[in-house]
């Protein structure tokens, strides 16, 4: 028997497997996939906060317009004193020499920035003659829809990521400065 044994060879036991490969550490390029999509999200979200943040002071902004706006609705000399101040506060965050304007030069910064001379030259100059008058003869809905477009682009350079707006206190704080 041991012949036979002997004559077949030895016996070899199967070849063993390695185990499967475990799922922690992983590779290094997992590595860098999960550090770029941690980098990725993280730019993201704060891209996301800061458009967020952007988009609803400018929605304070226009509501604080229209509280403004509706609060001196009725009387001329008050809607355009009222507007003059609301602009000036809201240049003044874009560029702070604004504070300094007074008469022409004023309706010529707001021209300036809005690019055209309905400031200057058109319904724009109630907000210089009118409040210095006891009945104001103006379009009031002409102001308005004027003041709205300067807002709308004021607020623009207000709120760029750029500018001052974006980094520190809200509207309503800066309304004491």
């Amino acid at each position: 028997m041991l012949q036979a044994a002997a004559a077949q060879g030895p016996e070899l036991r199967d070849i063993h497997l390695p185990p499967p490969p475990s799922w922690w550490p992983p590779a290094p390029g997992w590595w860098l996939l999960a550090a770029l999509s941690l980098a990725f999200s993280l730019f993201l979200f704060l891209y996301l906060y800061k458009k967020w943040r952007i988009r609803s002071r400018r929605r304070a902004l226009l509501a604080e317009f229209e509280r403004t706006v509706a609060a001196a609705r009725g009387d001329g000399p008050a809607l355009a004193a009222a507007l003059s101040s609301f602009l000036r506060r809201l240049a003044m965050r874009a560029s702070p020499t604004a504070s300094t304007l007074s008469g022409e030069a004023w309706l010529g910064h707001l021209d300036a920035r809005l690019g055209g001379e309905e400031f200057c030259r058109g319904v724009g100059r109630a907000l210089v003659e009118a409040p210095y008058r006891a009945q104001a003869e103006f379009d009031a809905p002409a102001l308005i829809a004027l003041a709205r477009r300067a807002v709308h682009k004021l607020a623009d350079e207000a709120l760029s990521p750029n500018g001052f707006f974006v980094g520190g206190e809200g509207f309503e704080e800066a309304r004491d400065v």
